[in-house]
C-alpha cells in the first residue's frame, strides 16, 4: 500500500472544523480515518500543555502565556505566529483537558497502525523572552490582519533558528512530548517559513536556518524526520527561487525531510521544481479555504493527478494527502481522494460516479445518475485555477458604499443582462466589488437539482440523498441571490426606489428561505457548533469564552474598532440555519434600508453610519448567549421542491 498521508488537521482549517471536538467525535474521525487507509495524521491537539511545561522551564509564567496562547477557536492562527491572545486566555482546565485528549487520540491512532506526525518548534516565542534573554536573536514580525496594528493582538516574536536558544528550545519541546506520549512517532511538522520569508535571499543563510530546525529536532529525536508545508513555494514563488528552494530543501540529508506538495490538486509544486529537486513529498489535496459551505471540486485533477505524479520521470512522489482548512462538505470530493491511494491508473470519473451514487442512497437510479454526470461536467469541474472560497454575497456582504462602484455599473450590467449566461453577471461588474466565484453554468447545475427532486419520492428516507438535496438546493439560491444583490445595486445607480425595494424584498426572502431549508438537516445547525463549544467549558466563564470564540469565528472573526469591519470578517463564513436568520439577514437589512433611505431623502449612502450600526450590533451578537436548534426540523424534499418551484422553475 502506499503511503497516504492524511493532513486534515494541518493549518486554518482544522481548527474551523475540530476546535469543539469531545473524544466520541475525536474517535469517529480516527476510526474514519482508518477505514480510508489513512496512517499518517497530523496529531496536533494540546501541545499548548506542552508548551506550557517547557517555557515554564526557560523562566516564562503562566500570566506570560496568558498573552501568548490565542483562544480555543485561533489557536491554529497563535501557533503559527500569526496573532497571539485574540479570543484567549486558555484556562487550566482547557490545557488539562486538551492534553488528556491528545492522548486518547495518540492511543487510538496507534492501535489502528497509524504514525502520527507531532508538531515541532517553529521559532515562535512569547515577548517575555526578550527580557530573559537579552542576547537572543528575537525579531518582531509585522502586523497580521489587524485594524490599527494593536499590540494587544499583533506583531508576534520569533526566534531566529540561527541563534543557539533555538537548538535548546526545540529539542526541549520534542523531549517533553516523547516524556508524556512515549516515543511514538519520528516524523515532525515545522513551518517557520510558512508566510514569513527569511530576512535575506542568500542561498547560504537559508541553509543555515533549515540545518538549525532540523538539529533541534533530532537532539530531540535522533530518528527525527521533518515534515514541511510547500505552501510556500506556491504563495511566496517571488521569493523561493530555485536556489533558495535548493538552500533550504537540502539543508537536510536526503530521507530526513518530505514536503506536502499541499495545493497539488490546482497548482502542483512538483512540476515547477523538478520534484522539489529529489526530496521526497507527498501530493496533498487543499480543496477547501476557511471551512466555507460550497459545493465545489476538480475531480479530474483528483482522479488522475496522483498518477501523473507518481508515473513522472524521476518521481520523488511517496503518497498522498489530504490538507483542507475545513471538513464535513463535499462528500463525493473525499471520497474519490481517499481511493487514490490505492488506484496506479486513473480513474473514469463518469463511471465512478455511478457506483459513488449507489453506495451513497443504497440504490441504483436513472434520474440520480444523470444529475451527477450533470454534476461532474458544472460543479465538480472547476478548471478556472482559482483557489474557492465562498464570497456569495449572503456570507460575504461587500462592505463599501454604492456610490464607490465604477460609473459603468449600469451600462456593464446591462450588457451582462443582455448575454443571458450567469458567468457574465458575476465576470463584468466593477472591479471594485467582490465578486463571488463561479466556474460552472447555473442553468446546467439547476437541470441537476431538479433531476434530484424528481428522484425524491424513491430516496427521501436516505440521509444521505436528503444532505445533497439540501446542499445543492442552497448553492442554487445562494447563486441567484447574488444576482439579485447585483440587480438591487443597479436599481440604486438608476436611483429607481421601487426596482430597489423589490430586489430588497426578494434578497431578503432568500435569506429566510434558505434558513429554513437549512433547518430541515442535522449537518447545518448553528446551535450545534455553539452547544460544542460551551460543552467543552466547565466553568460558566469557560462556557461564556468558548461560546464567545465559536460566535467570533464564524463571523467577524478578528480585530475591529466601532467604524472598521475585521479585515478577516466572514472569512469562515458559514451557511447555518440560525446563523442566516439572526446574523447575516440583519447585516443586509440595515444594509438595504439606509440604500433605500439615501434614496428617499436624496442624499450620499452614509457608509460609516452603517458600518457604526452594523459594528454595534454583531460585537452583541458575538457576546449574545440565544440557544438555537441542534435537531433538524422540517421536510427536506417537501421544501426543496417548494423553493425550486418558487425560484428556480
Amino acid at each position: 500500500m502506499e503511503l497516504l498521508s492524511e493532513c486534515r488537521h494541518l493549518q486554518l482549517i482544522s481548527i474551523d472544523s475540530f476546535a469543539w471536538w469531545d473524544w466520541r467525535r475525536w474517535e469517529k474521525e480516527i476510526d474514519w480515518m482508518a477505514l480510508q487507509g489513512i496512517n499518517l495524521p497530523l496529531a496536533f491537539t494540546g501541545q499548548e500543555a506542552i508548551w506550557q511545561k517547557v517555557f515554564k522551564s526557560f523562566n516564562v509564567t503562566d500570566s506570560d502565556l496568558h498573552e501568548f496562547f490565542g483562544g480555543p477557536a485561533f489557536l491554529a492562527w497563535a501557533r503559527m505566529g500569526n496573532l497571539h491572545a485574540w479570543g484567549g486566555p486558555l484556562s487550566q482546565n482547557w490545557l488539562d483537558q486538551q492534553l488528556a485528549m491528545q492522548k486518547k487520540i495518540l492511543s487510538r491512532m496507534i492501535e489502528l497502525g497509524m504514525v502520527p506526525v507531532l508538531p515541532s518548534f517553529s521559532g515562535n516565542v512569547p515577548v517575555v523572552f526578550r527580557k530573559l534573554f537579552p542576547s537572543a536573536s528575537i525579531t518582531r514580525l509585522d502586523d497580521w490582519n489587524t485594524v490599527d496594528a494593536d499590540p494587544r493582538w499583533c506583531c508576534t516574536y520569533i526566534l531566529d533558528p540561527s541563534d543557539a536558544l533555538f537548538i535548546d528550545v526545540g529539542q526541549a519541546f520534542i523531549k517533553q512530548q516523547i516524556k508524556e506520549y512515549g516515543d511514538i512517532t519520528s516524523i515532525y511538522n515545522c513551518d517557520t517559513f510558512n508566510e514569513n520569508t527569511p530576512p535575506t535571499n542568500e542561498p547560504a543563510y537559508i541553509s543555515s536556518l533549515g540545518s538549525a530546525i532540523y538539529e533541534a529536532m533530532s537532539r530531540g529525536n535522533k530518528d527525527a524526520v521533518w515534515l514541511m508545508q510547500g505552501w510556500l513555494f506556491y504563495s511566496s514563488a517571488a521569493f523561493w527561487k530555485e536556489p533558495q528552494t535548493k538552500a533550504l530543501l537540502h539543508s537536510v540529508p536526503i530521507g530526513k525531510m518530505m514536503v506536502l506538495d499541499l495545493f497539488a490538486d490546482v497548482k502542483p509544486v512538483w512540476q515547477m521544481s523538478s520534484q522539489f529537486y529529489g526530496v521526497p513529498y507527498i501530493w496533498c489535496m487543499l480543496h477547501n479555504f476557511g471551512g466555507n459551505i460550497e459545493m465545489y471540486g476538480v475531480l479530474d485533477s483528483i482522479s488522475s493527478g496522483p498518477i501523473d505524479a507518481r508515473t513522472s520521470d524521476n518521481s520523488t512522489m511517496v503518497g498522498v494527502g489530504m490538507c483542507m482548512e475545513g471538513i464535513e462538505h463535499n462528500p463525493v470530493v473525499f471520497d474519490l481522494m481517499s481511493e487514490m491511494a490505492f488506484r496506479s491508473q486513473k480513474v473514469k470519473v463518469e463511471d465512478w460516479l455511478k457506483t459513488y451514487s449507489y453506495r451513497r442512497y443504497g440504490q441504483s437510479n436513472v434520474k440520480i445518475q444523470k444529475a451527477w454526470g450533470i454534476l461532474y461536467h458544472t460543479i465538480y469541474n472547476c478548471t478556472d485555477g482559482i483557489a474557492d472560497h465562498n464570497r456569495d454575497y449572503i456570507v460575504e456582504f461587500p462592505d463599501m458604499s454604492p456610490s464607490s462602484f465604477s460609473s459603468q455599473f449600469s451600462k456593464r450590467r446591462s450588457i451582462s443582462i443582455a448575454r443571458k449566461h450567469p458567468r457574465f453577471i458575476l465576470s463584468e461588474v466593477s472591479a471594485s466589488l467582490p465578486q463571488p466565484h463561479l466556474w460552472y453554468s447555473t442553468k446546467e447545475a439547476i437541470k441537476a437539482l431538479e433531476l434530484f427532486i424528481n428522484a425524491g419520492n424513491d430516496l427521501s428516507k436516505s440521509l444521505t440523498f436528503r444532505y445533497d438535496l439540501v446542499d445543492q438546493t442552497r448553492q442554487a439560491l445562494s447563486k441567484l441571490a447574488n444576482k439579485v444583490y447585483l440587480d438591487a445595486l443597479d436599481s440604486y445607480q438608476k436611483k429607481d426606489l421601487s426596482d430597489l425595494n423589490f430586489h430588497t424584498k426578494k434578497f431578503l426572502e432568500l435569506i429566510v428561505d434558505i434558513d429554513t431549508l437549512l433547518a430541515s438537516d442535522d449537518n447545518f445547525l448553528l446551535g450545534s457548533w455553539l452547544e460544542s463549544a460551551k460543552s467543552l467549558g466547565m466553568t460558566e466563564d469557560e462556557r461564556t469564552q468558548n461560546e464567545w470564540n465559536a460566535r467570533t469565528q464564524v463571523t467577524m472573526w478578528y480585530d475591529l474598532t466601532k467604524t472598521k469591519q475585521s479585515k478577516l470578517h466572514d472569512y469562515a463564513n458559514k451557511f447555518w440555519s440560525g446563523l442566516l436568520k439572526s446574523y447575516y439577514l440583519p447585516r443586509a437589512s440595515k444594509y438595504f434600508a439606509r440604500l433605500s433611505r439615501s434614496l428617499q431623502e436624496d442624499r450620499s449612502f452614509q457608509l460609516e453610519e452603517w458600518r457604526r450600526d452594523w459594528i454595534s450590533y454583531s460585537n452583541e451578537w458575538q457576546s449574545a448567549k440565544d440557544l438555537y436548534p441542534v435537531k433538524a426540523t422540517g421536510d427536506a424534499l417537501a421544501i426543496s421542491r417548494s423553493l425550486f418551484a418558487k425560484y428556480l422553475e
